[in-house]
């Protein structure tokens, strides 16, 4: 039932943040958020929070709770219209059948919070512009999805059609969707009218039209041919911002697109400030993994000073995905706020707050721009990966192909590393200069050598043929680096690999798996010291990655290497427990521990390895690395104590 609330525009506010906070929020912040340096903050939050609970508790249902600072709303046997159109965007809103998004669409109505401005409340009016964008950019989504689910062509199709134009001026999909629908009901004068017109509204803002125009002349054509007799409605799509009309196979070659969007710095009304080094920083790292495409500076700034909105720039953009953010410098420290988000469905992909003390403020700036542009290149790599596999193989374009690719190569066993193989080669037919495609190549081609699944001095030469092809493709991709970097280390060339792994981090700092590679060939005989930092450095850029196991069983080399046995064996038992390590990394858990004198543990992880290669041997153990001579001899007294020599 209608439940009676105070006239107080403060205290609506309080209820509605507090509606929407995932986790319960401090007296402080819930001041500094509503109340411009009041003469009692507190006290007129006090005021507030039992004005609440007269409205909201009951005498057996306790809804505002309070846990000394901090101040929470208790929801769970209650219906919150935000929340459920926040959690169905979060559980995809591609997953939702038609019945469901049009209920979720009834939720929209206005501007969130409409009329619920507050004077003097900085920091709650950008919240309050924040959800509105974030709610409009999901009711866009929602909108959309309907639109591919209701019969096309319909008048039901028009209505949802006309809303997203309406909040959407600018989404070229929008206006594709429109023109397909007034096609399909037979109304070509009517299409070419609202082309004309949307041509002129694009142009007034200096944004491209001719994604639109091309789509429309794929429409007419399929329009004009004859029709199959399945009920299946033909779907039109823009090509991706990366201009791919002047490409013949731009299907074939897409690949994930990425807008860093301007960071908002508070208190700062000019450009060029923290918050925009930052912005910047991070667009340049991005770029320099040439992982996926990333949009210029320029583009995403030009858009920022329009005041455009980070999702609705991403849909003027056509891009995948949008990283946004926000920079306070606050006395005695940093705050930096970040969100990825996948355009097409609104869902958050990945969001983290940054707060360090700005001892260095410019080395504080670089440990979290390394912190974002790592955990923005694995998010997109995992959902990139997932939405792969789930689809039918001979449907895969290049790109999907390749995280196909990826996904199998990271189980790690001979089995899994031929399809990853499959895969790659698949990508590599559809699109030959895909540099990362032939990185990907030469890593199965390596692990296959490695863990002596084929002839190792063939698997060798392939290792290093296809790293040679990756070079020539792109030589400034880190990828490629890498892959010659450890294909030249299985050939015995220990200095030109560590040419190749460095060259591979000096063009991008944020590569992982070049750090991790570098403390791999400097844990078994190079500097050991190097590859405790190199492996920490890996693991602190890519702190989820498959590869983690690796980074923790080279340090635990390099630390045997340098008489720290204890400290060996318990990262080669961090190493070992890790749900994807391999046999080698057992058999590293296994001489470590024997160093240490912990000979019971060191017992079981050789039984375990004498259970898979009944007769596996110290000289195995050395076979498969490249130890100095000193290094040799200390895993093979290891090996003497457990039996495996």
């Amino acid at each position: 039932m209608p439940v009676t609330l105070p006239s107080s525009r403060k205290l609506r506010a309080l209820l509605a943040y507090l509606a929407l906070a995932p986790r319960p929020v401090s007296r402080s912040r819930l001041c500094e958020l509503l109340w411009d340096v009041p003469n009692d903050p507190r006290g007129e939050l006090r005021w507030c929070l039992s004005k609440l609970r007269a409205a909201l508790d009951r005498p057996d249902r306790r809804r505002v709770e309070t846990d000394g600072d901090m101040v929470s709303l208790r929801l769970d046997d209650v219906h919150v219209d935000a929340l459920d159109a926040a959690a169905a965007v979060a559980e995809g809103v591609e997953t939702l059948d038609l019945v469901r998004l049009q209920a979720l669409s009834q939720h929209f109505a206005g501007d969130f919070l409409d009329g619920l401005e507050l004077d003097r409340s900085p920091h709650f009016g950008s919240w309050l512009t924040a959800q509105r964008r974030r709610f409009q950019s999901c009711h866009i989504a929602v909108l959309e999805h309907i639109i591919g689910l209701v019969p096309q062509g319909a008048d039901e199709a028009g209505a949802y059609i006309d809303k997203w134009l309406e909040l959407a001026p600018f989404d070229g999909r929008a206006h594709v969707a429109l023109l397909g629908n007034l096609a399909r009901r037979g109304q070509i004068a009517a299409a070419e009218q609202h082309l004309a017109t949307a041509a002129e509204l694009f142009h007034s803002e200096e944004l491209d039209f001719a994604p639109v125009r091309e789509a429309w002349r794929e429409i007419k054509s399929r329009q004009s041919s004859p029709q199959p007799c399945a009920r299946e409605t033909p779907t039109f799509t823009l090509p991706q911002a990366q201009g791919a009309l002047d490409e013949p196979d731009a299907s074939a070659t897409r690949r994930a697109s990425l807008a860093v969007m301007p960071f908002a710095e508070d208190a700062v009304a000019f450009r060029g400030g923290l918050a925009d080094g930052l912005t910047h920083d991070i667009i340049t790292r991005l770029a320099k993994l040439r992982d996926f495409f990333v949009i210029a500076r320029g583009s995403v700034f030009a858009l920022a000073e329009k005041d455009v909105a980070p999702e609705e720039a991403g849909r003027r953009l056509n891009v995948d995905y949008v990283a946004m953010g926000s920079v306070r410098n606050l006395p005695g420290r940093v705050i930096v706020s970040v969100e990825l988000v996948e355009v097409r469905t609104a869902r958050i992909l990945w969001a983290e707050t940054f707060e360090r003390k700005p001892d260095d403020i410019f080395v504080v700036l670089d440990d979290i721009g390394n912190s974002i542009v790592s955990s923005i290149a694995a998010e997109i790599a995992t959902v990139e990966r997932n939405r792969a596999l789930l689809k039918a193989p001979n449907s895969l374009n290049a790109w999907e192909a390749y995280h196909r690719g990826l996904w199998h190569m990271y189980r790690f066993t001979r089995q899994e590393n031929e399809l990853a193989q499959h895969f790659f080669n698949e990508a590599l037919k559809l699109d030959p200069t895909f540099a990362r495609a032939y990185a990907g190549l030469s890593f199965t081609h390596w692990q296959s050598a490695f863990q002596r699944w084929g002839d190792r001095d063939r698997e060798t030469a392939l290792a290093f043929e296809s790293a040679g092809h990756s070079l020539l493709v792109d030589d400034r991709n880190p990828a490629a680096h890498w892959a010659m970097g450890r294909a030249l280390w299985l050939r015995g060339e220990q200095d030109g690999s560590l040419l190749e792994l460095t060259s591979a981090v000096d063009l991008s700092p944020n590569f992982a798996l070049g750090h991790y590679a570098l403390s791999f060939v400097h844990s078994q005989s190079g500097d050991p010291q190097s590859a405790i930092g190199s492996s920490d450095h890996s693991r602190h850029l890519s702190p989820f990655d498959p590869l983690l196991f690796g980074m923790m069983g080279a340090r635990a080399m390099a630390h045997a290497r340098l008489g720290e046995y204890n400290e060996a064996a318990e990262w080669a038992l961090k190493a070992a427990a890790r749900p994807n390590a391999h046999i080698i990394i057992l058999a590293i858990a296994a001489h470590c521990l024997a160093l240490a004198g912990r000979q019971d543990e060191a017992r079981t992880f050789a039984a375990t390895l004498r259970n898979t290669l009944p007769n596996y041997r110290a000289d195995d153990f050395i076979a498969t690395f490249r130890f100095d001579r000193d290094a040799e001899a200390l895993f093979r007294n290891g090996a003497k104590l457990i039996g495996l020599n």
